[in-house]
């Protein structure tokens, strides 16, 4: 009887022990779309580095980037399901399950950098990373895409005239498909991981993204001229599955969201740091970059996209943007 005892209680201390180990390694699949030359990549690193320090090595984090575990969709489909720990994609991604959130990538919504930083940190931005719970997601953070440009085959676009005709490749933003419309151009969805492709075999001849995404996707080997219209900032998302964070202790979680916020930092300033040097290698690697826009001109002509977004979404959170950005 004795011996049966002492088994029972040395199996409990292997099976507690087990749980113990399973608990303190805990590995986190991380994943975005970009290529590793770009900056999401470092921001990925960091929070790799930070979080295994932190944690003493009780956190790992796999990373998987250029869309190794799949598209936008569905990399925000796992990390809901749980496939995919956290994600980080472009916050037009989420407007399927978040419509009005697309009025931060709105034309001309936000005229600097800094602006769009104290309004997505501030209470607005804190506000709609609170409604990703509501999708089974724990929002992190909004990292930096930056300000979209166009590139096109056909000659610089100084104004709203100049992007007549174009068949230009658009990502799911509707307000962004909207804008092309209004500007004469005949937008097209297409994934970005088939956009490279579709510019080198003239499926569309145009493009709008950030600088540092147009260097690392290397369009400029599709792609002659770009123009500095700098028409919709655009901020990343960072989420992880909640169910998976809320696994976390206490202690872990305050850390995964400490180094969250000091990842966004720190891209943040890597982007704005870098984006003078990223065009000067775009025009090395033979792209012709045009500064002569008329900004004016095309913000003049996005009354009707605002319009159609706030008859189909209301007009609160556009309201909340605008008095954040006032202040």
């Amino acid at each position: 009887m004795k011996h049966i005892i002492k088994a029972a209680v040395i199996g409990s201390i292997i099976a507690l022990s087990a749980t113990t180990v399973s608990m303190a390694e805990v590995t986190l699949k991380f994943a975005h779309a970009a290529p590793e030359t770009d900056l999401q990549q470092d921001l990925a690193v960091f929070f790799q580095e930070q979080i295994a320090e932190r944690t003493g090595g009780e956190i790992k984090v796999q990373i998987f980037p250029q869309g190794q575990l799949g598209n936008d969709a569905a990399m925000i489909d796992g990390a809901r399901s749980g496939i995919i720990d956290i994600t980080m994609v472009g916050l037009n991604n989420f407007s399927g399950l978040m419509p009005e959130s697309a009025a931060f990538t709105l034309p001309f919504m936000f005229p600097t950098r800094e602006t769009a930083y104290k309004v997505l940190d501030g209470e607005v931005g804190k506000g709609v990373l609170s409604q990703f719970e509501q999708h089974g997601l724990k929002g992190l953070g909004f990292p930096e895409n930056g300000y979209r440009n166009m590139t096109n085959n056909r000659g610089p676009i100084r104004t709203p005239a100049d992007v007549e005709g174009l068949q230009m490749r658009v990502n799911n933003s509707k307000a962004l498909s909207d804008m092309f419309s209004a500007l004469g151009a005949n937008p097209q969805q297409i994934p970005i991981a088939e956009l490279y492709t579709a510019l080198e075999t003239g499926v569309v001849d145009s493009q709008d993204h950030p600088i540092g995404v147009t260097l690392s996707f290397k369009f400029h080997e599709v792609q002659k001229y770009l123009s500095l219209t700098n028409h919709s900032y655009s901020p990343l998302a960072v989420a992880m599955n909640l169910d998976r964070f809320n696994s976390l202790t206490a202690d872990q979680q305050a850390i995964v969201l400490e180094v969250a916020a000091e990842a966004v930092k720190m891209q943040r300033e890597l982007s704005i740091a870098n984006e003078s040097d990223m065009i000067v290698q775009l025009e090395a690697e033979g792209m012709e970059v045009n500064r002569d826009v008329d900004g004016a001109a095309f913000q003049a002509k996005m009354k009707p996209v605002w319009d159609t977004f706030i008859a189909e979404n209301g007009d609160a959170l556009v309201k909340a943007i605008e008095a954040a950005s006032a202040n």
